[in-house]
């Protein structure tokens, strides 16, 4: 399976302004979180990238994509029907081909040498079959992401056969539905917000629309629970962190996490520090 396809989300309420915000990157340059986000696309082999976003927003999303506008092809969502909705309206977009699709309110933070993005279609090329990255994460964080369980791919550390998806569970329903064997107690394999998708999502997508109508809430986990019961699809533990910069601290976590991974590290290091002996001062 070749990924030559990439889908940015970026057209939800509270997420439209988070891809236009600045950051400074690893490599000690200005970046949007938009410019960084494709770039981590582009850094797994990928040549055609789509950004779903708003009537209207289309150049104040160009500005901040700077150097590689000219790769994007913009695709609108008309009416706030959920995430879901959002991804089924690039379906002329993607076409037949499978997919990576990244949301524009997230900063993937990978392992030095080979993003988050890399690794994904890297793993599903091999299995060719649709592939979530996944996190394993504390039971606190679960209002705020979808999740999976399963069980583990023999021989395949970090590999995991998709059984069952649920999108924001309770702590009630993880534990029930969704325990992994080897896990830490109290911990889930959480949406990395970076998916490998089949064109056959697209269709469960679309029986999503036809069945919520004007009333819209269409989810993109629901349509993941679908694909589980009707083809292979995996999770594979990324190596790298996400960084919702939407959340609480959001963008200060991540400009961190950014200057901590890269050449400069003991310099922000001693900056830290520095903040800190004078907080304590």
């Amino acid at each position: 399976m070749k990924i030559t396809k990439a889908l940015i989300t970026a057209a939800g309420r509270n997420q439209r302004t988070l891809p236009l915000q600045t950051l400074v990157d690893r490599d000690g340059a200005s970046k949007t979180v938009l410019a960084i986000i494709i770039e981590e696309a582009l850094g797994a082999g990928i040549e055609q990238v789509g950004l779903v976003v708003q009537p209207g927003d289309q150049r104040e999303f160009a500005a901040a994509a700077g150097a590689h506008a000219g790769r994007i092809e913009f695709l609108e969502q008309t009416e706030p029907l959920g995430y879901g909705h959002a991804v089924w309206c690039a379906r002329g977009f993607t076409g037949a081909s499978p997919f990576l699709l990244l949301v524009g309110d997230h900063v993937y933070v990978g392992a030095k040498g080979q993003g988050g993005a890399a690794q994904l279609v890297e793993c599903a090329s091999s299995a060719d079959c649709s592939v979530s990255a996944v996190q394993p994460t504390h039971e606190s964080k679960l209002p705020y992401f979808g999740a999976v369980g399963g069980r583990r791919v023999a021989q395949h550390p970090g590999l995991y056969e998709v059984a069952e998806v649920l999108e924001k569970p309770t702590p009630t329903e993880a534990e029930q539905r969704l325990i992994v064997p080897g896990l830490r107690a109290g911990h889930y394999l959480c949406f990395f917000g970076m998916h490998v998708l089949t064109p056959v999502v697209m269709d469960l997508l679309g029986e999503l629309v036809r069945e919520a109508g004007a009333r819209g809430g269409v989810h993109l986990s629901t349509a993941l629970a679908r694909l589980a019961r009707r083809e292979r699809y995996l999770a594979f533990q990324a190596n790298g962190r996400r960084y919702d910069i939407g959340g609480r601290y959001g963008l200060l976590m991540a400009q961190l996490a950014l200057g901590l991974a890269g050449d400069e590290r003991d310099e922000v290091m001693a900056a830290v520090i520095e903040v800190l002996a004078q907080r304590k001062a």
